[in-house]
């Protein structure tokens, strides 16, 4: 079976998040950061990668996707902030 990711993307002032889910976070991200991923992402520049759980399959990661969707912003930030404080890009490490 495979994995899946639930990610958050977010622009460089940390203004808007996007969710998302993949079975391949590098080449998602990727795609998201040359504008063929999402016309959202491209829109608000959300390619950085400040936040993401890895699952056993990709069912899984779906059924987490949504419930983050239906967070509020300052629960989201909390979580991203328990693994990133500082709200770094993920992909620079």
């Amino acid at each position: 079976m495979k994995k899946g990711y639930v990610y958050i993307l977010s622009n460089y002032n940390r203004t808007t998040f996007y969710i998302g889910v993949t079975n391949n976070i590098e080449t998602r991200v990727a795609e998201h950061r040359n504008g063929t991923a999402s016309a959202f992402t491209a829109r608000y520049k959300l390619f950085y990668l400040l936040y993401f759980e890895e699952f056993q399959s990709i069912q899984l990661a779906i059924a987490r996707e949504k419930q983050l969707k239906r967070w509020h912003r300052e629960w989201k930030l909390n979580l991203i902030r328990t693994v990133n404080p500082d709200l770094k890009d993920l992909t620079e490490q």
